[in-house]
């Protein structure tokens, strides 16, 4: 892949919409030519992405992914809410745990995104 493509998702804030932003971007990811593990981070990535928005109690998920050379990028639209657990009361300090683990780069900015990065061929976040 030689330039950047994007695609967009909007679905539902509930949890029974995961399983589409889990499979969207690992459909994506073999799209980039990921290796199996990377495959694996960023669908894992995705799904605890999405979580995270949820917990932020958004009508809707907003993600934008961007696919490019050396990676994709997932932008995950948030609500007004702080986050503290998800709908299953599931603690956010473990997905922020996981999402440090798994992506090259994990942040929350200005703009009310959560915004994830996984590359191909990296190491992981420390």
């Amino acid at each position: 892949m030689t330039e950047e493509k994007s695609v967009r998702l909007s679905v539902p804030a509930e949890p029974e919409f995961a399983r589409v932003v889990r499979m969207t971007a690992a459909n994506l990811a073999v799209l980039c030519d990921m290796n199996v593990d990377e495959v694996e981070d960023l669908r894992m990535a995705a799904e605890e992405g999405f979580v995270y928005s949820c917990a932020t109690r958004p009508a809707t998920c907003d993600v934008s992914f961007a696919i490019a050379a050396d990676g994709v990028s997932m932008s995950f639209s948030l609500g007004d809410q702080e986050p503290e657990q998800s709908q299953d009361g599931e603690d956010l300090s473990l997905v922020e745990l996981l999402l440090d683990a798994v992506c090259d780069s994990c942040e929350v900015t200005d703009a009310g995104e959560l915004v994830l990065v996984k590359g191909i061929g990296g190491t992981d976040a420390q």
